[in-house]
């Protein structure tokens, strides 16, 4: 297949410009989750509640109704509160010989508000992994909806 040079890239016949996908920066697509905005404009609000997220950003009207970050913003909260406060309480303990019920005073607290900071930027930054990633329809194309194949067979006869 022959090829057109433009502007230093390769433009294969039938491509157009406007054919080449969006870039979507991984990173930056990620803190503006962690950020509580928009991870494709940056602009529009991502949640409408603690953990809800938006139907369609406010400012390009990006759809999130199809995302699923699901189970993996509370496995990575509960991985870092843990290395917190595990290591807090091992640290605590070398240095002062505190009861069981001090311990539970100081650190019950801490990982309870640690997992309540942490799991809507967490949340924010996982939805915007799954749109830099283009996961979980956030793709450019629409996705291609199953053939059905019952019908297909059932119209045969024995």
């Amino acid at each position: 297949m022959q090829a057109n040079e433009t502007s230093g890239n390769t433009q294969h016949f039938g491509d157009s410009p406007a054919a080449r996908p969006v870039e979507r920066p991984l990173g930056r697509a990620i803190k503006r989750g962690i950020l509580n905005r928009c991870p494709a404009c940056g602009s529009g609000r991502l949640f409408k509640s603690f953990v809800k997220p938006v139907e369609n950003c406010a400012a390009c009207g990006e759809d999130y109704t199809h995302q699923r970050a699901d189970d993996l913003p509370p496995y990575l909260v509960i991985t870092i509160v843990g290395h917190i406060v595990v290591g807090g309480y091992m640290a605590t303990d070398l240095v002062w010989p505190l009861t069981t019920w001090q311990h539970l005073a100081i650190w019950t607290p801490i990982t309870l508000i640690l997992s309540l900071l942490l799991l809507q930027p967490i949340k924010g930054g996982a939805i915007g992994l799954q749109w830099a990633l283009k996961m979980h329809g956030f793709g450019d194309k629409p996705e291609e909806r199953e053939v059905d194949t019952a019908s297909a067979y059932g119209d045969r006869t024995a």
